[in-house]
Parts: C-alpha cells; sequence; structure tokens
C-alpha cells in the first residue's frame, strides 16, 4: 500500500472514532428514534449519565436539542466592532452541552476527567448529570422537570435562586419548548427499538 493511501486510511480512521458526531447535527431533529437509530452512540452516553445522576434520557436529549442542536463543535456567535471587525465569541460556550470554560473546569476538577472534551458526547452528557444532579441538591429542581432544570442551567443556580429569567421573556418561551420537547421526546422513545 503506497504511503499517500496508508496515511488517507489513519485520517479517515481517526475522524470515525470520537464522540459520534463529526461537528454535525443528525438529520431528524424531532424524532428521538431518528437521531439514536443515526447515532447508537449517543443513546449509550444517555444512558450512562441516566445511571450515574439520574437526569432522564428525554431531558438531556431537549437540553442539547436547545443548546446545540446536536452540533458537537457548536459555539456562540462572534461579536463584532464597527459591524464588521470580529472580536470574539459571545461567551466561551461550547460543545454539544455549550458548558461555560469555567464550569467545564470545575466539573473536570471534580470528576478527575482530565481528558474530557466539550464535543465528545459521552462527556457532554456526563456534564449535564453533574450539573443537574448538583441543581436538583442545591435549588431542589427535580432532575424530570425539564423546564426548571433548563432555566437553572442556562442562568447558572446563582441566576436561577435570584429569579433573573423572570426578566426574559423570551428565555421563559425557551425553557416551555424545551419541557415540550423532553415530553414529545419520552413519548417516541417509550415506541422505539432503539432505546431498549
Amino acid at each position: 500500500m503506497s504511503r499517500w493511501l496508508r496515511a488517507l486510511v489513519i485520517v479517515l480512521l481517526a475522524a470515525s472514532c470520537g464522540g459520534g458526531g463529526s461537528g454535525t447535527a443528525p438529520r431528524n431533529l424531532d424524532d428521538a428514534c431518528a437521531i439514536l437509530g443515526e447515532r447508537p452512540g449517543y443513546y449509550r452516553a444517555f444512558r450512562n449519565a441516566e445511571r450515574r445522576w439520574g437526569v432522564p434520557v428525554p431531558v438531556q436529549m431537549a437540553t442539547i436539542y436547545q443548546e446545540s442542536k446536536f452540533i458537537s463543535d457548536a459555539r456562540t456567535p462572534l461579536r463584532y466592532t464597527l459591524g464588521v471587525i470580529p472580536v470574539g465569541r459571545q461567551s466561551s460556550a461550547f460543545g454539544y452541552s455549550q458548558a461555560l470554560d469555567g464550569t467545564w473546569d470545575e466539573y473536570v476538577e471534580q470528576s478527575g476527567g482530565w481528558r474530557a472534551r466539550r464535543d465528545d458526547i459521552r462527556d457532554a452528557t456526563d456534564f449535564m448529570g453533574w450539573y443537574m444532579a448538583a441543581t436538583t441538591r442545591e435549588l431542589g429542581i427535580p432532575l424530570s422537570d425539564a423546564r426548571r432544570q433548563y432555566l437553572a442551567y442556562h442562568e447558572g443556580r446563582g441566576g436561577y435562586r435570584s429569579g433573573s429569567y423572570n426578566a426574559k421573556s423570551w428565555l421563559l418561551r425557551v425553557a416551555d419548548e424545551v419541557g415540550r420537547r423532553a415530553v414529545t421526546y419520552d413519548i417516541q422513545l417509550r415506541n422505539c427499538r432503539h432505546a431498549r
């Protein structure tokens, strides 16, 4: 085998490894069964986080849908000065879970996952489980309450505690959508052969 062909095979094999997303979203984000059928590794990641932290799979899926639309390397939009000169991103949020740098660093330190990556579905779901379980301990929000968990996830636990979301009608609408999507995903997953 030629060097060029050998190098191409190695690159393709390396690209096929990892979190199963390669930056692109599954084709049908409105169908939980279609998502899991297209990306079987997702279900294993969701189930592992559910077993470890207690966060139901539909809550995880609805939150990831809202945060990144299942795009592994999602980032916040760029900010511009004078309307044309890029000056950085709106925040450090990155990956499936859109975890901020500081919160991710805290997770890595507490979980011992120094090799964890925000663009790996296994690590992103574990992070979400870790964060939501702490939210339940600190604020008493049930893990099955996708709407309120999302508000605390978006605003941070301190922001949720102070009610900062009440001044953001757009965020309340988004949280309602997350809650509805979690219910829809739950119904779909009950009849899904990929979720057994």
